[in-house]
């Protein structure tokens, strides 16, 4: 059998020869290029000034001068120009960036694609491999596609707060914007997709995602369970699982661990682990069902045992005896996990602003490359340079910013707008 080719890896990233133009704003949106952008794409945020750019730069606490902490998270590795896409100078401009471009990724309402025509079908006689993605609330289509709607609300409507919290407490988001991130992870991945289709085919297509999709979708094995059996899962004490015991936080003494037994194996490796072997042989708690219907009387018996010694007991005794488990860390324990700079989840900048920003990577690996992080740009930063790379003058850019292509009266040019220090 022959030998495989080597992967050929680019010191730039495997997705070196992308171009996105990201009409985009916030987390979902961001989250989604940024993405692309630590493997190598070049994204290209279209920022309208008139409106200060992107809401991320004034997105407190860590906020100053048109930046923020926020927006240096999920926008490092950008480039940004200032276009206003209403007026038909800056309509002019961003028709002739289109031809250059791979991709057009927006976050805006539903009904916005179409009305500032950066769909497909709007795009496609400028470029026929264009591929087009949306990401909105609630899609390009259907009943809500013209309201506004943001990862909180989409939690509830989606069902995840009647699952999330203890069973008496009010219910509960999740602590992080789950919804925001995820969705701009199915972004990422449908605008991949579609590449590989149009280079293929040299036909691009449209990408339609929403944060309401995107919740449904997660709800996975519990939406299985409802649809197919009407069982709905309930909220259980200490973040259990609703049907695998034990698999929740326990107290120890001195703080909190997870314990998570998915095979029968574990238990009766936990039995032994915690001194009471017995357990495993107990016909009550002989297998995942018996575990189940005798839940109470088995958790009672395992938070009397584990609130008898300290989580560091725990964790070394459990890992000994291989049983899954983890401690329930804070942030500042969380990233000191010795896993974590294994993995160099942790990286670094020096901003202008605000010194040394220490931030984190993607999570997605491809090969061995590893890219280096760069400052968020300033808005309309690379403006000048990206409109001369496509054979726009000097002076038609000064006649163009006349005409409104860069936003507001006054601003003449994007030079002049960086003068005035408003990019």
């Amino acid at each position: 059998m022959p030998t495989p080719p080597s992967f050929k890896r680019s010191p730039q990233g495997p997705l070196a020869d992308v171009r996105v133009l990201a009409i985009e704003q916030y987390g979902a949106g961001p989250f989604g290029s940024l993405q692309l952008a630590e493997l190598g794409a070049e994204v290209i945020k279209i920022e309208d000034p008139s409106v200060g750019g992107d809401v991320g730069r004034e997105v407190p606490p860590f906020a100053s001068g048109g930046d923020s902490l926020f927006f240096q998270t999920f926008n490092h590795n950008k480039k940004s120009i200032t276009l206003d896409l209403k007026s038909s100078a800056g309509r002019h401009l961003f028709e002739q960036l289109v031809p250059t471009a791979d991709v057009v990724y927006s976050n805006l309402r539903g009904d916005v694609p179409e009305r500032l025509r950066i769909r497909y079908e709007d795009l496609s006689h400028l470029n026929p491999a264009i591929v087009c993605c949306s990401l909105s609330a609630f899609g390009v289509t259907g009943p809500r596609r013209g309201e506004p709607g943001y990862d909180y609300i989409i939690q509830g409507m989606a069902g995840w707060m009647s699952l999330t919290g203890e069973p008496t407490s009010p219910p509960a988001k999740s602590g992080l914007s789950l919804v925001d991130l995820s969705a701009g992870y199915v972004a990422a991945l449908s605008i991949v997709a579609g590449l590989h289709a149009a280079r293929n085919t040299g036909v691009g297509c449209d990408c339609d995602i929403s944060l309401l999709d995107t919740a449904i979708s997660l709800l996975s094995y519990v939406g299985t369970w409802y649809l197919t059996e009407g069982y709905e899962t309930e909220r259980l004490a200490q973040s259990a699982h609703p049907t695998l015991v034990p698999f929740q936080a326990f107290q120890t003494q001195d703080g909190w661990i997870v314990i998570a037994v998915p095979k029968e194996k574990f238990f009766v490796r936990l039995a032994a682990a915690i001194g009471m072997p017995q357990l495993g042989d107990d016909p009550r708690f002989a297998d995942f069902a018996g575990r189940e219907s005798h839940r109470g009387e088995l958790l009672e018996i395992l938070a009397g045992v584990f609130a008898g010694s300290t989580t560091s007991d725990w964790i070394e005794r459990l890992n000994q005896a291989e049983v899954p488990v983890g401690p329930v860390n804070r942030l500042s324990e969380a990233f000191d996990e010795p896993a974590v700079e294994a993995r160099q989840m942790i990286t670094d900048f020096q901003h202008d602003e605000f010194g040394t920003v220490r931030l984190l990577r993607s999570a997605a690996r491809v090969g061995d490359y590893n890219p280096v992080p760069i400052p968020g740009p300033s808005i309309g930063q690379h403006t000048v340079e990206i409109l001369n790379e496509i054979g726009i003058s000097a002076e038609e850019i000064a006649s163009l910013g006349l005409q409104g292509a860069f936003g507001p009266a006054g601003l003449d040019s994007p030079l002049e707008a960086t003068r005035a220090g408003t990019q």
